[in-house]
C-alpha cells in the first residue's frame, strides 16, 4: 500500500475528525496531494487539494471554513482537519496524488488513490 488514509469514524453533527493519509514507498513532497470523497450511491467528487509545499490549498465551497488540508512532508503524510460535521458530509474519503506542481479539483487528474475511510456523521 502506497497510500494509507486514516483516521475516519462515526461522528455526532458538530464534532471534528482528523483523516490522515501516509505515504509509503512515495515521497509526497513530490506531489500535489487531494482529499475526495464519495457519498453513498453517488460518485467520487472533491473536497480539498494541496499544492507541494502546502501553501496553495482549494476547496469545495460547501467545507471552506470547516475544513482544513496540511501536509507535514517530513512525516511524508497528508492531513484533512474536518470540523463542524455535517450529516451531508457522510462518505468514504480517498487520497490521491498527481505528480505536478498544479492542484486539481478533477479526480481523473490524479495518478494514484489510497483506500478510502469511511466518515459517518450521526444527526
Amino acid at each position: 500500500v502506497q497510500l494509507q488514509a486514516s483516521g475516519g469514524g462515526l461522528v455526532q453533527a458538530g464534532g471534528s475528525l482528523r483523516l490522515s493519509c501516509a505515504g509509503s514507498e512515495r515521497t509526497l513532497r513530490d506531489y500535489v496531494m487531494g482529499w475526495f470523497r464519495q457519498p453513498p450511491g453517488k460518485e467520487r467528487e472533491f473536497v480539498a487539494t494541496a499544492s507541494r509545499s502546502g501553501q496553495r490549498t482549494e476547496y469545495r465551497d460547501s467545507v471552506k471554513g470547516r475544513f482544513t488540508i496540511s501536509r507535514d512532508n517530513a512525516k511524508n503524510t497528508v492531513y484533512l482537519q474536518m470540523n463542524s460535521l455535517k450529516p451531508e458530509d457522510t462518505a468514504v474519503y480517498f487520497c490521491g496524488d498527481r505528480h505536478t506542481r498544479f492542484v486539481s479539483s478533477t479526480a481523473e487528474e490524479y495518478q494514484y488513490w489510497g483506500q478510502g475511510t469511511q466518515v459517518t456523521v450521526s444527526s
